[in-house]
């Protein structure tokens, strides 16, 4: 799954140290668990939580989700941010992990990147409104042209670029081959 989450050399090593005598062991068990990742050739593994990225985190975490409901499905998965620290090809690769899992279960995804975005099924807008005395939130679904609009935003900030037209089409394309080579 790492692979295919545009980390193409990392290794992911789980460290497992009995703590106490097995006879012991109470409510936290007899082990210590610790992931160590290499995330490039050449690098020593390191405990996950001092040496690994933001962005290396998120698709680490993602990887043993899909692995996971490989081997237990859960119905529904919700991703805060998944994608936090990455973009360009490692956000194209999760947006496709993601649209995968959603094969089997729903999957919820709060995202900022358009690369993730564009795999979405249904793709909905969150916006916040303040009027100095409450902050309210709103749900909208985009479909689309205002699908389109949503994703150049992302992509560029701008609500009205042709370029930014232009990439919105070829992820949503990219998307669409993604589902019919299911």
């Amino acid at each position: 799954e790492l692979q295919a989450l545009a980390m193409p050399d990392s290794v992911l090593d789980v460290s497992i140290e009995t703590v106490v005598e097995i006879s012991q062991f109470g409510t936290h068990g007899a082990d210590e668990i610790e992931f160590l990742l290499q995330p490039h050739v050449g690098s020593s593994p390191l405990p996950i939580g001092k040496g690994a990225s933001g962005g290396e985190l998120s698709r680490v975490m993602l990887a043993i989700e899909v692995v996971l409901a490989g081997v237990d499905p859960v119905p529904t998965f919700v991703f805060d941010e998944v994608d936090a620290g990455i973009g360009g090809r490692a956000a194209v690769e999760v947006g496709r992990r993601l649209a995968r899992l959603a094969r089997t279960a729903q999957v919820i995804v709060v995202t900022h990147l358009p690369q993730v975005a564009a795999f979405a099924d249904q793709h909905v807008v969150i916006a916040k409104s303040a009027d100095g005395l409450v902050t309210a939130s709103s749900v909208t679904a985009v479909t689309g042209a205002a699908r389109i609009s949503e994703l150049v935003r992302m992509l560029s900030g701008l609500t009205n670029s042709q370029a930014g037209a232009a990439h919105a089409e070829e992820l949503l394309d990219l998307a669409s081959q993604e589902r019919l080579a299911k």
